[in-house]
């Protein structure tokens, strides 16, 4: 006998709730805030919109459904299920941050301050909640797949993202290395720099973008389900050890760039979340590529 389908609400904390453990009562937080030109109540009526959109949203799934609820900082420990829909409910980067832990599962993306999100990957209202709840789990519906990125150690760690993955220095020192795609001579080009960025359709609407731009790069950015990845190295420096050569280029389906490590210590984490990053040191190598899933969004 098959499982119902779980409801898994994934929300964050909000700047209001941060003030509150921080100063204890409103009336510390709205002083402190007082201090610095802000009024409390911008932030309250946030917290409470979001909220409010929280409540909408569990209160229209199904009563058959089973539930869970889970806070951005706990996605590393929950156990999502073959069985789940997600329903992220706050902004388009929460979507992004529980990319890496799914695997195949629906994913609904509830906007709740609509005009102030990008609605990227949030591009529903709490009202449309059931129907797309319905969508979700009916036969033959087609989410948007959304191409992810993936990088492998030599050790098997593996680390998913939906917009990018940078590997560099932990600090702001400089990061020693070895890069090249598949096939490169020489195993590649040894590089100094503040490290490599590798990103997706989905990350050309942030990170990837303003490097992107930057550089003023004749690279065609990927749409946000296209096969193919960019890359750029940041702030490569030429010496006689180290080369310029190897800052930028495009990745397609079963296309690599290899990575290997030589300095101290390398870190490697995607869209944003250091805190849950692989680590690697010297002789290390890692690759990076399109990863076989995809965040499967409800549209």
């Amino acid at each position: 006998m098959s499982l119902a389908p779980r409801a898994v609400l994934v929300h964050r904390t909000t700047e209001y709730e941060e003030l509150l453990a921080r100063h204890g009562t409103h009336g510390q937080a709205a002083f402190f805030l007082s201090t610095r030109g802000r009024s409390i109540d911008e932030v309250a009526g946030r917290h409470h919109r979001m909220r409010q959109a929280l409540t909408d949203a569990a209160a229209a799934v199904p009563l058959q459904w089973r539930r869970s609820r889970v806070e951005r900082a706990d996605l590393d420990r929950f156990l999502f299920g073959p069985e789940d829909v997600v329903i992220v409910v706050g902004q388009d980067g929460l979507v992004a941050n529980a990319a890496k832990y799914l695997s195949g599962q629906p994913v609904v993306g509830i906007d709740t301050e609509p005009g102030r999100n990008p609605g990227v990957l949030v591009r529903h209202r709490v009202s449309d909640a059931a129907a797309l709840y319905r969508a979700a789990v009916a036969p033959g519906g087609r989410p948007d797949p959304l191409t992810m990125v993936e990088a492998v150690a030599d050790d098997t760690q593996r680390l998913l993202a939906l917009n990018e993955i940078f590997s560099g220095p932990a600090g702001h020192q400089t990061a020693r290395y070895r890069i090249g795609p598949d096939g490169a001579p020489s195993a590649g080009e040894s590089q100094a720099s503040s490290g490599v960025l590798v990103g997706t359709g989905t990350g050309a609407t942030g990170w990837l973008r303003s490097l992107w731009a930057e550089r003023g790069s004749a690279l065609r950015l990927p749409g946000p389900s296209d096969q193919r990845l960019l890359w750029f190295v940041r702030e490569a420096w030429p010496s006689p050890a180290t080369g310029t050569s190897l800052v930028a280029g495009e990745l397609g389906r079963g296309d690599g760039l290899s990575l290997t490590v030589e300095s101290d210590r390398i870190v490697v984490f995607g869209d944003g979340m250091e805190a849950d990053s692989l680590e690697l040191t010297w002789g290390q190598t890692v690759r990076f590529g399109i990863a076989s899933s995809t965040l499967n969004l409800v549209v």
